[in-house]
């Protein structure tokens, strides 16, 4: 297993993958990161999970405008271990928003 360091929005992140698979998830972060710097650009200094959150808002936007011509846009293949690296993320960013709903509501 060979293991890739992201630099997303100015934060770092350490991920497995496959061997020979660095420079493909390498690209992939250079991708996100090139969004998340769009999304900061746009709405300032965000939180980790809200520049994450407007960067994969700006590829699904892009990939939709892009459906609507007649050549449909193929999304890259996501290795395993970014899927599972996504999971724990969405996980994340639920029990982030859940906890920020209860102090909305204890306040």
């Amino acid at each position: 297993m060979a293991e890739v360091t992201l630099s997303v929005g100015g934060y770092q992140y350490k991920l497995a993958c496959r061997d020979g698979e660095e420079a493909h998830l390498e690209r992939l972060g250079e991708m996100v990161n090139a969004k998340a710097m769009e999304a900061r650009n746009a709405v300032g200094n965000a939180s980790e999970v809200r520049q994450l959150l407007l960067s994969a808002l700006l590829f699904a936007d892009e990939t939709l405008e892009g459906s609507r011509g007649n050549t449909p846009v193929a999304a890259p293949a996501i290795p395993g271990q970014m899927t599972a690296a996504l999971e724990r993320l969405a996980d994340r960013i639920e029990l982030i928003a859940t906890r920020v709903e209860n102090l909305s509501q204890h306040s």
